[in-house]
């Protein structure tokens, strides 16, 4: 095919495939322009119309709107310009996407109400600005202003869920739960309670090597009585519940008495709460971090074996 060769409209639409409308379409618009008209008017257009117009239907489909590629056609802007900006304009369109899947997957587990639907939908809407500030509302509920920011800043660094750029969908679906639960008042007050019982056995004194808290302490010496199927009342539960009763003796400079059988049970009863496992495992979900082993059977069992042998 030699440079002189000219096409009508109609040649031109059975090499590209393309109608004879959209080329004239493409044409008035100015980014397929004719290379000479006819006596009679009619356009006439040269060799590398073939190839602008494959340009113009590749781009199309990729969803390029037409200014942008007249300016690749005009050569104002290259190819790889023009990629890398709708590559990254695709990036916020499909992240909006999986954030109103995740809206629509949250609502097919349950029955949310259409308040329930709403809320659902803002929260996986919100910004990291916004993110942060409803965790900060949260955490500042729940640490309530009663301790200085050195003495819990390493337990609220734990708790604060960071949902990565790129999240996954069930990074995404945690984030939304996580939210709704941290903004259930009853939810904030069970925490504080708990946070306030972390930070009473905490010892004295900047200098004093921090020491594991009473649940803590349960977690490790109890959890492997619990994977056993060792009975909470049996006499095999005796020697576990003198070594939980020693270590946390140990670890709150407390005697192993009594009173502290009676202060280690009521922190156990308070600390029982099914969402509080949930937040842990929503977490280690939104930060990518290992999924935590439940603490509520541990619990169940130790708040069981203590209450059984008080009662003695």
């Amino acid at each position: 095919m030699d440079g002189d060769t000219l096409y009508s409209i109609g040649e031109l639409a059975r090499r590209t495939g393309l109608t004879v409308k959209k080329i004239r379409f493409y044409s008035d618009r100015g980014i397929v322009a004719p290379a000479h008209r006819s006596p009679a008017g009619y356009r006439r257009y040269g060799p590398d119309a073939v190839a602008r117009l494959a340009l113009v239907r590749t781009l199309r489909e990729l969803g390029l709107g037409l200014d942008v590629i007249r300016h690749v056609t005009d050569r104002k802007l290259t190819l790889s310009q023009v990629a890398a900006e709708h590559a990254a304009a695709l990036d916020v369109q499909i992240n909006t996407l999986r954030l109103r899947q995740a809206v629509l997957t949250t609502a097919a587990r349950r029955e949310p109400t259409f308040e329930e639907m709403e809320r659902m939908h803002q929260l996986a809407m919100l910004s990291e600005a916004e993110r942060r500030h409803l965790t900060d509302a949260f955490l500042d509920a729940v640490f309530d202003g009663r301790h200085s920011e050195a003495d819990h800043a390493a337990i609220r660094r734990s708790m604060t869920p960071e949902l990565p750029d790129s999240p996954t969908q069930e990074q995404i679906e945690a984030w939304v739960e996580l939210a709704e639960l941290s903004l259930d008042p009853g939810f904030r007050a069970g925490v504080r309670r708990l946070v306030e019982g972390h930070m009473a056995d905490l010892p004295d004194g900047a200098a004093t090597p921090p020491r594991p808290d009473a649940i803590a302490v349960t977690r490790d010496l109890v959890a492997t009585a619990v994977a056993s199927g060792i009975s909470p009342g049996s006499p095999q539960a005796d020697p576990v519940v003198a070594t939980l009763t020693a270590g946390c003796a140990l670890a709150t400079g407390r005697p192993d008495d009594a009173p502290l059988r009676d202060w280690l049970l009521q922190r156990l009863e308070a600390a029982n709460d099914p969402h509080k496992d949930r937040y842990v495992a929503l977490l280690a979900v939104v930060n990518g971090w290992p999924a935590p082993e439940p603490l509520k059977p541990v619990i169940d069992w130790s708040v069981e074996a203590l209450r059984i042998r008080t009662a003695r």
